[in-house]
């Protein structure tokens, strides 16, 4: 595998992430920041947290696999949420945190005011590792 998950021991070893990742071999993927749209550049289910952010993901797979990735390329992610309080991020990273189950790279969750789409809650992006041919 390309992307190794280092997650030192004198670190809280009960935080759902690796704490930084090493890319071995391949080429640098960077994404957009994957939105909660459909195919027709709708923002999907209003006020929904969880859902917005499984459609989020979704997209960043295709975007990865676009470029010849999959999840276990990921070097990191960046997720923002339009928080009112705490639970808001919570709610998100759930989603994610099942999303990237096998893989839990190195992540960043920040609570936001507002995002580029009207009604959009989540967009998550990700730099990743494209495997040598």
């Amino acid at each position: 595998m390309a992307v190794t998950l280092v997650k030192p021991g004198d670190l809280y070893q009960m935080a759902p992430y690796a704490y930084a990742a090493v890319g071995t071999a391949g080429r640098p993927v960077f994404t957009a920041g994957a939105c909660p749209l459909d195919a027709a550049g709708v923002v999907v289910s209003p006020g929904d947290i969880p859902a917005q952010t499984q459609k989020a993901c979704e997209n960043l797979r295709a975007a990865l696999a676009a470029c010849g990735c999959g999840l276990g390329d990921v070097l990191k992610t960046t997720i923002y949420v339009v928080a009112a309080d705490r639970n808001d991020l919570i709610e998100a990273w759930r989603v994610v945190e099942d999303f990237f189950q096998d893989h839990p790279a190195p992540s960043t969750l920040l609570g936001v005011n507002w995002l580029g789409y009207q009604g959009q809650l989540v967009e998550i992006e990700a730099v990743a590792l494209q495997p040598s041919p």
